[in-house]
């Protein structure tokens, strides 16, 4: 089917890896709705715009905008000139800005209601760039990157070569995703042993940057850490992996609750909760997605048609704007 995805839909979920195409699902029918090709490179990062109108593929050296509604097949926007991967990507809340985050060592943020595609600002870090998250109160942005390091970009400043914080809980491992929960008083990050580490976040004013105090360290994987994502409700934190796995931990004692794991599954890239907290999607090496019960730990559907890994995903089930 090659028509455009309805986005006032209560579901949207789109998949992209190694095969240079994304894909869009039912998500209850694991039913394939829609085919993009994406020639450029594979896919490393998506992200719904906040009106879900619009979904951001970023990969090697550029970020595809695509309309999500229509039937055409080809990029409505296309941002370039980055020199390396793009490695991770997302939307301001309320759709006026994007940031993209990548191996060239910076952060950069591109500004959607202007008619010329120009980056707007950018955040000069020293080693490349694994991932980044902006704070629920939209003023900052904490990236990652492979020397271990973690900044905080406060964009209030308009002194961009410097950031308010820097931290580094492991010089030897690499951050690979950081995440904030939804009530914005944690910070988690994971790294490429597979140790999660989790700080407690405040704010003394809203001009003033968010500090960090540490909380917890977590062996949440034996091997490679790839993913870790909070939960709406902010109850569960959940970790991927190249161990082929997926942890749910609780995050009022950082006890483990489940490990999701099928015969088949590889390295898992990307994993995104659903609204009510009660299910997650994961994307993996194998080429399959999957949709889980976190209470039983049992797939309940699987998204099958990438000829290649799927490394990351797009989900979202809330109504738009919500």
């Amino acid at each position: 089917m090659t028509g455009g995805v309805d986005s006032s839909a209560d579901v949207l979920l789109a998949t992209a890896g190694y095969d240079h195409t994304i894909r869009f699902w039912q998500a209850h029918s694991g039913i394939s709705l829609r085919t993009l090709q994406h020639p450029d490179s594979q896919v490393n990062c998506l992200a719904f715009s906040p009106d879900r109108v619009i979904i951001a593929a970023a990969g090697h050296q550029h970020v595809r905008m695509y309309d999500v509604n229509s039937n055409n097949p080809n990029p409505v926007v296309n941002y370039d000139g980055m020199s390396k991967n793009v490695m991770d990507c997302g939307f301001q809340c309320d759709g006026q800005w994007m940031w993209t985050a990548g191996e060239d060592k910076t952060v950069k943020i591109w500004d959607l209601r202007s008619p010329r595609v120009a980056c707007q600002r950018m955040f000069q870090a020293d080693s490349p760039v694994n991932c980044a998250v902006l704070h629920p109160n939209q003023g900052e942005i904490i990236l990652g990157d492979a020397t271990g390091a973690i900044h905080i970009w406060d964009l209030r400043n308009d002194d961009d070569s410097g950031s308010s914080h820097l931290l580094k809980p492991d010089h030897e491992a690499s951050i690979q995703c950081l995440a904030i929960n939804q009530d914005a008083n944690y910070l988690a990050s994971i790294n490429n042993k597979g140790d999660i580490y989790v700080w407690s976040l405040s704010q003394s004013s809203p001009d003033h940057a968010c500090t960090l105090t540490p909380k917890t360290k977590v062996k949440a994987h034996e091997k490679y850490g790839l993913k870790c994502r909070f939960s709406p409700d902010s109850c569960l934190l959940a970790t991927t992996s190249a161990d082929s796995s997926i942890k749910i931990w609780n995050t009022a004692d950082w006890s483990l609750r489940q490990t999701l794991t099928a015969e088949s599954q590889r390295w898992v890239w990307d994993a995104q909760f659903s609204a009510d907290s009660n299910y997650i999607v994961t994307a993996s090496s194998d080429g399959n997605g999957r949709l889980w019960c976190v209470d039983d730990g049992d797939v309940r559907r699987t998204y099958s048609g990438h000829q290649k890994a799927i490394v990351c995903l797009a989900f979202h089930d809330k109504s738009p704007g919500s």
